[in-house]
């Protein structure tokens, strides 16, 4: 009991020095296993743990992701996706913000990462909703709503991930999320709520 009162105290005083989360729990369960086992034994483990994550030949195609977001940004595919998706529904009401939606769910097929198209479209989309005189709250909540599409919409990092982990064919997660018609009940609804 007096074990799990020490890890406890540990993990706290470890946030109130404002240590990020996996950081302390990393420090945590060496100094417990050092404790309980033996030094060389953390040592030896925590070696392993770093070099089996890390040289997962599967997650490889993350970096890719990044890669193909930046040349996506550089190039100018984000802006296009945006003046087009603009040229779609800007007539109607609250066209601006569908359009982001729309721009938003766009990028973040084409890189995968939610991270990636917030701060991308952000770039993008907010200086435009702001020209137009549309409303910080809208604007920010219209990206944040477009960017979380990334997720569900095929090939996306997070379902690559799921796929290594859980040892899956890729392959066959990408048909099956592709023709799940989620993802468009999901784009179509967050353009809706948008307005």
């Amino acid at each position: 009991m007096s074990a799990l009162i020490g890890i406890v105290v540990l993990m706290v005083l470890l946030f109130f020095l404002e240590m990020p989360v996996g950081f302390a729990m990393g420090i945590v369960g060496l100094g417990g296993m050092w404790c309980v086992l033996s030094s060389e034994a953390a040592l030896a483990t925590i070696g392993t743990e770093i070099w089996e994550t890390f040289a997962n030949y599967g997650l490889t195609v993350i970096p890719m992701f990044i890669l193909m977001g930046q040349i996506c940004f550089y190039s100018g595919v984000n802006e296009n996706l945006y003046r087009t998706a603009f040229t779609w529904m800007g007539r109607l009401r609250g066209g601006l913000a569908m359009a982001t939606v729309m721009a938003c769910a766009g990028f973040a097929a084409i890189c995968g990462s939610n991270t990636a198209t917030a701060a991308t479209m952000t770039a993008v989309a907010l200086p435009q909703m702001k020209k137009y005189g549309y409303h910080p709250i809208l604007s920010t909540s219209s990206v944040a709503c477009g960017s979380t599409l990334g997720v569900v919409i095929p090939p996306s990092v997070v379902l690559m991930v799921y796929g290594i982990y859980t040892e899956q064919s890729i392959g066959k997660l990408l048909l099956l999320d592709a023709t799940v018609c989620e993802n468009k009940i999901l784009c179509v609804t967050s353009k809706k709520s948008a307005t």
